[in-house]
Parts: structure tokens; C-alpha cells; sequence
């Protein structure tokens, strides 16, 4: 039986591929899920509707990631925090601390999107990377200065 998939299904098929299947699991799984529909032309035509509607929304989305790159990139994030007498942190600046920064600025970036291989532990400005959707990525400086 020929269906076309609704959505991915692992190692059987992806979103809108039209696939031979045995006739028992389309019946018994696939359908009845909402997983497949069986090929038919008004479902054709619909899945096109579809995949036209999903190009619009990636490419706003695109456009949408790219303006929020472009107001990130070269972004100067300063945290101020309590230093000892040897100029340690009293506290490492780690991705969560960074997103709640950025948040406070506007920028909804979450803390898996930042690239900190090591939490910072002293006083300076570090470079890092956040990885946006749509690959793109940008770069940003962190300033560690003293709390006063």
C-alpha cells in the first residue's frame, strides 16, 4: 500500500515521502496514529498546500534569526561580580548566567546555545560562540568586572 507520511517515522520514512508499505502496518499502525495516509489525489494536493506554507514560515524564520544575529554579533555582555582579595570570583560565570544576562538585554538565547567549554573563573573579557537556528552563529564578548 502507498501512503505518504505525516510526519518522520524512524527508519521507515520522513515528513510528505511517499512509501510502499505492507498493507497490515499502514492499517494497523500508520494510519491509525496519524503517522500516513493512504496516496489519494486530493492528499497530493494538500501535502503541497503544506509544504508551501512550511517554506514561507523557514524562511521568515530565517529572516527573523538573521536579524537577531546581526543585533547580537559584536554584543558586549557586562557581569559584574564579588572578587576576593586574589582577584578570584566568588562565583564562576557559567552559560546560565550568560542567558539570564542576555535575557535581561532582549535576547531570548538560551544556555545550550552558548559555546562555554569552561565556566569563567577571573576578571577579563572572553570571546564565545552562540549557535543560532538555521547554522547560523554568532560572536560576542563577555566582560567580567568587579562588583562595586
Amino acid at each position: 500500500m502507498k501512503v505518504i507520511f505525516l510526519q518522520d517515522v524512524e527508519k521507515i520514512g520522513k515528513k510528505y515521502e511517499i512509501k510502499e508499505v505492507k498493507t497490515g502496518f499502514a492499517r494497523n499502525l500508520l494510519i491509525p496514529k496519524g503517522l500516513a495516509k493512504p496516496v489519494t489525489k486530493e492528499i497530493l494536493a494538500w501535502v503541497e498546500k503544506q509544504k508551501e506554507v512550511e517554506e514561507k514560515k523557514a524562511e521568515e524564520g530565517l529572516k527573523n534569526f538573521q536579524v537577531l544575529a546581526s543585533s547580537l554579533d559584536g554584543l558586549e555582555v557586562m557581569i559584574q561580580v564579588k572578587i576576593g582579595d586574589k582577584e578570584q570570583l566568588f562565583e564562576s560565570i557559567n552559560p546560565q548566567k550568560i542567558s539570564e544576562k542576555l535575557k535581561e538585554m532582549g535576547f531570548n538565547i538560551k544556555k545550550n546555545q552558548i559555546e562555554l567549554t569552561q565556566p569563567i573563573e577571573g576578571v577579563g573579557e572572553y570571546p564565545l560562540k552562540i549557535k543560532l537556528d538555521h547554522n547560523l552563529e554568532v560572536e560576542i564578548k563577555v566582560i567580567v568586572i568587579e562588583e562595586k
